[in-house]
């Protein structure tokens, strides 16, 4: 269980990452108006902050799944592999992000939403 519970804080730190990289290093970041200075970045910084959100919309679903199948009592081995594996991927999928590569960016979100739905029916 300390397994699971190590990867659960490691999603949800994940969209922190996304934010201290589209931040990080910002020329005239103003701290009392993050929001409007990051609407107001473009390129790599904008792409880091809409993985950010994609992320955290993420999160829900992912701990739902995981919730559910530890209740359920799904083998803790399973679902702590299935965790770490989406956890992989979103990393990637930030990757991708900042790369702009779109389609493969998609394809990345789409395969972390299949290990959700595995976590989800481990418990089933």
């Amino acid at each position: 269980m300390k397994t699971i519970a190590w990867l659960m804080l490691g999603a949800a730190l994940l969209p922190f990452v996304s934010a201290i990289v589209a931040k990080a290093g910002g020329r005239k970041f103003d701290n009392n108006d993050p929001r409007a200075w990051l609407a107001r970045q473009e390129g790599w910084r904008a792409r880091a902050n809409a993985a950010q959100t994609n992320t955290f919309e993420a999160l829900p679903f992912f701990f739902a799944a995981v919730l559910f199948a530890l209740y359920n009592q799904a083998p803790t081995a399973h679902v702590a592999s299935l965790m770490a594996c989406w956890l992989g991927v979103r990393l990637g999928y930030l990757a991708m992000y900042l790369a702009n590569w779109g389609a493969l960016r998609s394809l990345v979100w789409a395969i972390s939403v299949g290990f959700v739905i595995a976590i989800l029916f481990s418990g089933v």
